[in-house]
């Protein structure tokens, strides 16, 4: 099918060299392309005979005749027909994804609309509609033998739905849902999403205040909502400090003497290791329970020590590593462990030690961990563990959690049964709709996989079903994915959107199928094209007020070049992204200089330094973790950036759905991108032809 997509631009001039082209190229790049585009919505120029879907559809003409013979076999008639019709046909839906949603087992029929449920009627437009209600009273008598309903029905295959589920309560109860915020459901028609105010005018600029001196890693509102945030170093030293209002022109006020917690002997500080994470839990307010992330030499502490990410279950001998930087494999730890707070105070004993792992190499660790919003479990992010090319392809072993986002369930202790089933590697347990937890072959604990090191990631604080993550590059491209459970993101196979080539090749390496591919990246040689190096660092989908041309904006940034831009989703609720670099200038009233002490300069732009991290308040203000200090976005008048939103002339976006994603893997910009790699053989192979005809 993707082969004939090519051949028919060449059609009506070429049809001799079209079908020669098909003839070839079916076999040569079926199985590649197919990775591409398989889970993506196609949009095709001639509609399904069947299902007649405008628009992408994620069908394809084999499985609408599958459909439409499950259709005839059913043998309806009268107004149920069209009910069923409409209902087999929501799996072309481009959105099915989100219609068939299911947290721990896949479902065969969408969620239909049920009115006594439904609460937010703007979510989608016909989201009052109660198609459950309908399809009962017309299709109740319907046998549910070669329906979707079938794969629920126990022991009554050759019942009526009427027979198995009694009533319309029942029935509705199984099968019904509603359209809100956080999910969609399926009224009969194909899914729409009102999105007039969706999008906020591109910001012309950046503006930024200085508040604070000092290289920061980490920061974190505080749970009680106030105007306090926690402010972490690298060495293992965790704030507790006062943000100022905007427009104050005051700085941020920290109490060094009364250290929040101090874990600098605990914690081993060296380039990519030390305290790399901190979280509070979501109940912390009743709970007091606050986590930390960071790492540790078992050298100088004899409890740093745990099972070792290179062992027999990967294939990975630790005694046949070399050395790196002058440490032994596995002599430095990932760890997570947990403590008790009132919110002002640490007491500086360990409550629980959740994971512990040894790591093969001194790089690549990630070490980010933030509680989801919507289901309230810790995340995990962990890098490849080191070495160029990841060599031992840990991102993509399946027993090992190099190069992987994590799940955990810390609010249960595991007992001894799950302790041994599931070989974990310390206090947690597992949620029970983690992906791989009926895949033996699988650590559990995996979320999703194949990353190189990813450095920030974050939930859309509007549309928590957003979870996007930056990955660091190796050779040429720095990338942002969109993290969905189950998802491979094709590191060390591919990097950014194309495939990685190193000449440290894995002995375990095997082909993958249907890697996700980011839906922003940027190229080592646009941001350092003298000496080619880059690394990205994540940062936030912007909600702020503050500076409403930013509204819904995701900024990131990178480490070396001082640079930020920002990813727009257009249409939004479609996974494409586009980026680009957002002016910066660091407003004269600033409450510290932006400037550096070497620099004579008048210039506005911020000596910015190394950009580390990005943070966020209870307000929703972003702030620049630099390693020259600590900055602030502020009104962007105050930089005399043109912002038609500022003063009120225009409406400020308004809040969006939260719904599920389409699969990052149908980004535009990589359908573009193979598009003219193929077009580029189509046309050397024409070439090719050519000449032999000569």
């Amino acid at each position: 099918m993707i082969t004939m997509c090519f051949v028919s631009f060449f059609v009506s001039d070429f049809i001799w060299f079209g079908q020669l082209l098909c003839l070839f190229t079916v076999n040569f790049f079926s199985d590649s392309l197919k990775l591409f585009w398989s889970a993506a919505p196609l949009k095709r120029k001639q509609p399904l005979s069947f299902c007649q879907v405008n628009g992408s559809v994620c069908c394809n003409s084999h499985e609408d005749l599958k459909l439409q013979k499950q259709f005839k076999a059913v043998n309806v008639s009268g107004s149920c027909s069209s009910l069923l019709k409409s209902l087999l046909c929501s799996k072309c839906d481009p959105f099915a994804a989100e219609l068939f949603r299911a947290e721990s087992e896949s479902r065969q029929v969408p969620v239909l609309c049920n009115s006594t449920v439904s609460s937010h009627k703007s979510t989608q437009s016909l989201a009052g509609i109660d198609f459950c209600t309908r399809f009962w009273s017309e299709c109740q008598n319907l046998s549910v033998t070669n329906t979707p309903f079938a794969s629920q029905s126990g022991d009554g295959n050759n019942s009526t739905i009427y027979e198995i589920w009694k009533s319309r309560n029942d029935f509705c109860k199984t099968f019904g849902g509603s359209s809100d915020e956080s999910s969609v459901c399926f009224d009969g028609q194909a899914v729409s999403f009102n999105i007039s105010k969706a999008t906020s005018p591109s910001p012309s600029g950046m503006c930024l205040e200085k508040l604070a001196n000092g290289s920061f890693l980490n920061m974190e509102p505080h749970p009680d909502g106030s105007n306090r945030v926690f402010l972490s170093d690298q060495a293992g030293m965790v704030y507790l400090a006062t943000v100022p209002s905007q427009g104050s022109r005051e700085v941020l006020t920290i109490d060094e003497t009364n250290l929040f917690l101090d874990l600098t002997e605990e914690v081993h500080f060296d380039a990519e290791l030390g305290l790399l994470g901190i979280a509070f839990h979501p109940d912390f307010s009743r709970n007091g329970r606050f986590f930390v992330s960071f790492n540790c030499d078992r050298v100088k502490w004899p409890e740093c020590s745990g099972k070792c990410a290179c062992n027999s279950d990967v294939d990975c001998d630790p005694s046949k590593l070399d050395s790196d930087d002058g440490a032994t494999p596995c002599q430095y730890h990932s760890v997570i462990s947990e403590f008790f707070t009132n919110g002002t105070y640490v007491k500086p004993v360990e409550v629980r030690r959740i994971f512990t792992m040894g790591l093969p190499f001194t790089t690549h660790h990630g070490g980010q961990i933030l509680f989801g919003p919507k289901d309230g479990y810790l995340y995990f992010m962990m890098g490849d563990g080191g070495s160029k090319g990841d060599p031992h392809n840990f991102a993509q072993n399946k027993r090992s959690l190099l190069g992987k986002i994590m799940r955990l369930d810390v609010n249960n202790v595991p007992d001894a049964k799950a302790m041994s089933q599931f070989q974990l590697w310390g206090n947690y347990t597992i949620p029970k709709d983690n992906p791989f937890t009926q895949d033996k072959n699988m650590l559990p604990e995996i979320w999703a996989m194949g990353v190189r090191n990813p450095w920030r990631c974050s939930f859309d604080s509007e549309r928590p079903s957003y979870f996007l993550c930056a990955d660091v590059g190796e050779d040429k491209y720095e990338e942002v994915d969109m993290i969905t459970k189950g998802g491979n993101y094709g590191w060390h196979y591919y990097e950014g959107p194309l495939p990685f080539t190193s000449s440290k090749t894995s002995k375990n390496s095997t082909k993958i199928t249907n890697p996700i591919f980011p839906v922003m990246w940027y190229k080592h040689s646009d941001v350092n094209q003298k000496e080619g190096s880059a690394s990205i660092t994540g940062g936030y989908f912007y909600r702020s007020t503050t500076d409403p041309c930013l509204y819904g904006t995701y900024l990131f940034a990178d480490l070396y070049a001082g640079v930020i831009w920002g990813g727009a989703e257009t249409p939004l609720g479609s996974g494409n992204f586009t980026s680009s670099l957002i002016p910066l200038q660091c407003t004269s009233d600033s409450p510290i200089s932006c400037s550096s002490d070497t620099d004579s300069s008048s210039s506005s732009s911020p000596a910015l330094g190394f950009i580390f991290s990005f943070g966020q308040d209870n307000n929703k203000d972003i702030y620049l973790l630099a390693s020259s200090g600590l900055y602030r976005i502020v009104r962007p008048s105050r930089c005399n950036f043109h912002c038609s939103l500022e003063n009120g002339t225009s409406l400020v976006p308004s809040r969006q759905p939260d719904r599920s994603p389409p699969s990052p893997s149908s980004s535009q910009r990589l359908h573009n991108s193979v598009s003219i790699l193929v077009i580029n053989f189509l046309a050397w192979c024409f070439l090719l032809f050519v000449i032999q005809r000569k």
